[in-house]
């Protein structure tokens, strides 16, 4: 895939890009990355994660590279920010 500019944060491990990603004939802005899985919003820890994220990459660049599956309208895929797997900045969620 390539550059995508982060949107809108959903939650602690999912968010909106902009373009549109298109993968096996799917077209969607969802992106749910690989690697941890943080707390839902309504449950403990999940507005912090996803506080976290937006401070992390809202309105930045990230690389979205080896797509998985589309689970939910979100690709499920590996997701770089300046060259760091994503997930290794959540290593609480791992």
């Amino acid at each position: 895939m390539s550059a995508f500019r982060v949107i809108s944060i959903i939650d602690g491990d999912t968010f909106e890009v902009s373009p549109q990603w298109k993968w096996k004939g799917q077209i969607g802005t969802h992106v749910r990355p690989t690697g941890y899985n943080a707390p839902e919003l309504h449950t403990y820890g999940g507005q912090g994660a996803k506080e976290k994220l937006s401070r992390l990459i809202l309105g930045k660049q990230v690389d979205l590279r080896t797509a998985h599956t589309v689970d939910r309208g979100r690709l499920v895929c590996d997701v770089y920010y300046k060259g760091k797997y994503l997930a290794d900045y959540f290593p609480e969620y791992q």
